[in-house]
């Protein structure tokens, strides 16, 4: 958290975090500048109220393949009248001591970011989109790969071609376009791209690559 990143997020989807490992992680990032979110292991209103009570400021949903699926998304995480999101004293309004403040002002400073990692999802981005309350439409490359049939072929021109269409959906929305890069050169890639919501790999990836750099240093590639 003393580097310049805006954002982290806790990934609950592909890793063994859980609820308490969540709100640990929420205490180490509070007090930085570093934004925190929580990719849920599923588009689940239990999750998803986990997440924000813990203290994300918003919430990445799996697999919101269609406009059913993003108002379903958008709903858990709002209090009402928007969402069914339930109120309570957790950590996210310093358990109760900022609820009036918190209560008044959540529904407006969540994110809710859709992942499009599906051929689903991509025959219904501008639908997904139109969904008041979708702030970002998130491309999973790796799973878009696979959905495609293309297994890791993330270089394949038929992927180029599906991230772009999000990119344009997302720009004909007036909604943001994220992406998981998992290289620089990804990264100069996606932001050439229209790109504005980047995920700069992974902590795993960082560890591997500095690991990598010590033993080619070493002489032991």
């Amino acid at each position: 958290k003393n580097l310049s990143f805006d954002w982290f997020v806790i990934d609950s989807e592909h890793s063994a975090i859980g609820a308490e490992t969540i709100g640990h992680m929420m205490q180490a990032i509070g007090g930085s500048n570093v934004v925190p979110l929580v990719r849920v292991g599923l588009n689940d209103q239990y999750l998803v109220k986990l997440a924000l009570d813990a203290g994300a400021y918003g919430v990445v949903v799996p697999l919101v393949n269609s406009k059913a699926d993003a108002e379903k998304a958008v709903s858990f995480a709002m209090y009402p009248p928007r969402g069914i999101r339930g109120a309570a004293g957790t950590r996210a309004s310093r358990y109760g001591l900022d609820s009036k403040e918190y209560l008044r002002t959540a529904n407006a400073e969540i994110m809710v970011i859709a992942q499009v990692e599906t051929t689903s999802a991509l025959n219904n981005i501008d639908e997904i989109l139109s969904v008041e309350g979708i702030d970002v439409a998130f491309v999973g490359p790796s799973d878009l790969t696979m959905s495609l049939g293309l297994i890791d072929d993330r270089s394949n021109v038929r992927v180029t071609e599906a991230m772009n269409k999000v990119v344009k959906a997302c720009q004909n929305r007036g909604k943001i376009p994220g992406v998981m890069a998992s290289s620089t050169d990804e990264v100069k890639n996606a932001t050439e791209r229209g790109f504005r919501f980047i995920s700069l790999a992974s902590d795993v990836r960082f560890l591997m690559q500095g690991a990598r750099g010590f033993l080619n240093a070493a002489g032991r590639s």
